[in-house]
């Protein structure tokens, strides 16, 4: 990539910008803030010297990492370390803003780990770059993330009532009922998909009923071998998606009012090793 960027097709550039641009505004939740941000990332690609440039491996890396660095400042300017961001929205923005809405609850350094980790699925040794913390420390700051959006999230549910929405939420994907699963979820409710990299899972989270309810569908369509049950999962009723017999995916559902919030499916085969270990 030189000054000019005439070593690349026009559709890889546009690419680059629009993953910075979705890094930015997922850490900051604001589509102009975002813009901004990638416009200064640019800005010192192109202050660097060749030779520099010419050193930098991977320039996609590079500035994703720039703007990480740039919004993670901008999330916690001096005088405020450790603050909680509290970004802009505009009504009109075209990226769902669901979950942007909830990572207000987090610090800076816990947004930017939960963000790079668990949206972008980036290498550790990136997500500790751009955070300015060793990878322990990064792992800890996303996992602590993601217990807060849960216990911030989900209302106290009885483990009555969530067992007796999840087992909905299994018939509804077994009869390939969209409609009835849809109505199971609440309107801004949230997917994730942890493929690790290893299978070919969805890479971004999904957002509102709808939508969250034609991935899963999509997902756990009905194929020969393949089984969805009940069972307990972190505590309460989740679903183990079988095929062959072996443990495919692990689904665990964060619930309130009686409705779906927010869903995490498992499919990387290294985080259900213990689970066919123990053909449960």
């Amino acid at each position: 990539m030189d000054r000019g960027d005439d070593g690349l097709p026009i559709a890889e550039l546009l690419d680059e910008r629009r993953h910075l641009l979705d890094v930015a505004y997922w850490m900051l939740g604001d589509g102009r803030d975002a813009e901004s941000v990638v416009d200064e990332a640019y800005r010192r690609w192109y202050e660097l010297s060749d030779g520099e440039q010419e050193r930098i491996g991977v320039p996609r890396s590079w500035l994703t990492r720039a703007v990480g660095g740039i919004c993670l400042s901008r999330l916690a300017p001096p005088g405020r370390d450790g603050a909680r961001p509290e970004p802009r929205r505009q009504p009109e923005e075209e990226v769902s803003g669901a979950l942007p809405n909830v990572l207000d609850s987090l610090t800076p350094a816990e947004r930017a780990a939960f963000v790079l980790n668990d949206v972008f699925r980036m290498a550790p040794g990136t997500v500790a770059d751009i955070v300015g913390r060793s990878e322990p420390e990064c792992a800890e700051l996303a996992e602590r993330a993601r217990h807060s959006l849960r216990a911030r999230r989900a209302r106290p549910t009885t483990p009555q009532a969530h067992d007796a929405v999840a087992r909905a939420v299994r018939r509804a994907c077994t009869e390939e009922d969209e409609d009835l699963l849809a109505s199971l979820l609440a309107p801004d409710a949230t997917a994730f998909f942890d493929g690790g990299g290893k299978v070919r899972a969805l890479v971004r989270p999904v957002h509102g009923d709808v939508q969250v309810a034609r991935s899963m569908l999509r997902l756990l369509a009905r194929r020969p071998g393949t089984a969805l049950d009940t069972h307990s999962v972190n505590g309460r009723t989740g679903l183990v998606v079988r095929h062959d017999g072996r443990v495919a995916a692990v689904i665990s559902l964060d619930i309130a009012d009686h409705h779906v919030v927010q869903i995490w499916v498992v499919l990387n085969p290294d985080k259900l090793r213990s689970w066919n270990l123990r053909r449960s």
